[in-house]
């Protein structure tokens, strides 16, 4: 193991630097885009493993196009790419060895089994996947005609998808083409997700952006994203499933996020929220057509929560809805789920938005005998389409209240007068103090 040689070394930022350093060419890979390259990264990273005691690891992807199936990170690790590098998905399903169900989930996505992501990590501490803006790009066509033909038995693999796992990183990387979702930690903590670039086409099936799932202390921040789906989506398990597993989403900042996703949301929080989601602050977010701002989506037989959001400095151009709240996002995934569990949707809070060429306001759903509470608008000034909905404000079973809303706000949310400001918390999370170190290839 040896530092790079030629082309001189490259600093980047990350969680922690390491000590040791190797090539993929050095385990035999070939960037030639046809060669099958996942016994070289498999092997490297074998490799690898043996110094995470001693200062850790670092594997260099270099220019290339490394044609690759399913792989799996290890613990104080750094894959870096290279930015004329391209991590390429294998078409091939036999390249995704089958993975365990979620647990919060009971059942996969797309139905069958599940497919371990292209980039796959379990159980590790310390791991960053970052690089000089190189790309990793999915080859998501095959799968998304696969799925619409009704040919997949399996559910389909994400990009990249960290499991139960401390410290992590994503950082710096251009991700193209997802089969599915791009982004999935679940049940892992204190994650770092900055300075991605995501674009799947707009009309491409479940290619959401970042999905942190059952997670605690996310950062996510400086991210572009093009979607088929929802730009981000907050999670945290599946009805029943979610419920008995019970790890909430907590203590998450998304800021400085431009989105552009015509079909779904900026910020979705679920519908998947059987585990609870609470303290979530979105800040600084721009968006350029969408269907929707912070969208809260749940359903009877959900559970759980979704409390304590916060979100401010939101500017949005081209949207179907600016507020949308669904208490009837009734997918289940089977039939074991139970009828009397009702999620509480409380203390929600959006203040400073403006948006413009606008549709709807907002529709605001929420359940009979389960109401959404604690809602809060504030300094919205909304400005509408050429041939605007006439009922712009769309309201049943929500409590709460509104100050300086344009065009004025449903009757529910009481407007007021009285000018005030919904609350955003001044404290910091302890996921945005940490501190990047300067490390270099």
């Amino acid at each position: 193991m040896s530092s790079v040689r030629g082309g001189g070394s490259e600093e980047y930022q990350a969680i922690n630097c390491r000590k040791h350093s190797a090539v993929l060419t050095d385990f035999g890979a070939k960037g030639d885009g046809k060669t099958m390259n996942t016994k070289a990264f498999k092997s490297a990273i074998a490799n690898l493993s043996q110094v995470a005691g001693d200062g850790g690891a670092q594997l260099i992807v270099p220019p290339g196009k490394w044609l690759t199936g399913s792989f799996n990170l290890t613990s104080h690790f750094t894959l870096f790419v290279h930015k004329d590098a391209v991590i390429l998905g294998a078409q091939d399903e036999a390249e995704y060895p089958l993975l365990e169900i979620l647990p919060s989930y009971g059942v996969g996505r797309d139905g069958g089994g599940r497919f371990a992501s292209l980039v796959f990590g379990t159980n590790l501490t310390d791991v960053v996947i970052t690089g000089g803006n190189g790309t990793i790009h999915g080859q998501g066509q095959y799968w998304w005609e696969k799925l619409r033909a009704d040919k997949l038995k399996d559910t389909r693999p994400y990009l990249i998808e960290i499991m139960y796992s401390d410290q992590v990183q994503i950082s710096n990387l251009t991700l193209i083409d997802s089969p599915s979702w791009n982004v999935h930690p679940i049940y892992s903590s204190n994650v770092i997700i900055q300075w991605l670039t995501i674009n799947a086409p707009v009309g491409s099936p479940n290619t959401d952006g970042i999905n942190p799932d059952s997670c605690k202390n996310i950062r996510i921040e400086d991210c572009y994203i093009v979607s088929g789906d929802d730009c981000i989506a907050v999670k945290s398990g599946w009805d029943q499933y979610g419920i008995k597993f019970g790890m909430p989403t907590d203590d998450l900042i998304i800021r400085r996020l431009t989105c552009i996703s015509p079909d779904s949301a900026v910020i979705a929080l679920g519908s998947e929220m059987s585990g609870g989601i609470k303290n979530v602050r979105a800040e600084d977010i721009t968006v350029i057509d969408s269907e929707s701002g912070v969208r809260i989506k749940s359903s009877v037989g959900r559970g759980g929560y979704v409390k304590d959001i916060y979100a401010r400095g939101m500017t949005m151009k081209t949207m179907k809805y600016v507020f949308w709240m669904t208490g009837d996002y009734g997918q289940h995934p089977d039939n074991g789920w139970d009828p009397k569990a009702l999620p509480k949707i409380e203390n929600i809070n959006y203040r400073d938005m403006v948006a413009e060429n606008v549709t709807y306001s907002a529709k605001l759903d929420g359940i009979s005998g389960d109401p959404f509470t604690g809602i809060c608008i504030s300094n919205v000034k909304i400005g509408l389409t050429k041939k605007p909905k006439k009922l712009q404000w769309n309201c049943t079973n929500v409590e709460g209240v509104s100050s300086q809303v344009t065009p004025p706000s449903c009757d529910l949310l009481h407007p007021s007068e009285k000018v005030f400001n919904c609350p955003f918390p001044e404290d910091k999370l302890p996921i945005e103090d940490v501190q990047m170190k300067i490390c270099s290839t």
